[in-house]
């Protein structure tokens, strides 16, 4: 059983870094075929989907954030994280880490919960005015 959890500081001041880590127990994230992504919900909208790192250590983002984002990994602690620079209040969001197959890299702009086998509980980030 893969489980996931997301930690990190539930408020941050606007324009500084969110810095989020996932780990993840009961399995890798070099396993083979693998995606580790991260997406976040702001209220009252959908899904979106903001970047992944592969079993390779390869990354992709999405185009909204790409210029914004960074996603890295420790696979001594079995770890990936999220940062997210410049920070505005329209950032306040859940945000959470799951594991999907390569199609959720491929086709981006569709996030559907069902695309992901394993998901963390998600955590509230609150960017400050």
């Amino acid at each position: 059983q893969v489980q996931l959890q997301e930690s990190g500081p539930g408020l941050v001041e606007p324009s500084q870094t969110l810095s989020l880590t996932c780990t993840v127990s009961g399995g890798s994230i070099t396993t083979e075929y693998a995606y580790w992504s991260w997406i976040r919900q702001a209220p009252g909208k959908g899904l979106e989907w903001m970047g992944a790192i592969a079993s390779s250590g390869s990354t992709y983002y999405s185009p909204a954030l790409k210029s914004r984002t960074s996603i890295s990994r420790d696979t001594s602690k079995n770890q990936f994280t999220l940062q997210l620079s410049s920070v505005t209040p329209a950032d306040t969001a859940v945000y959470y880490c799951a594991r999907g197959g390569v199609h959720t890299i491929v086709l981006p702009a569709t996030v559907r919960r069902d695309e992901y086998d394993y998901w963390g509980q998600g955590t509230q980030v609150t960017v400050s005015s």
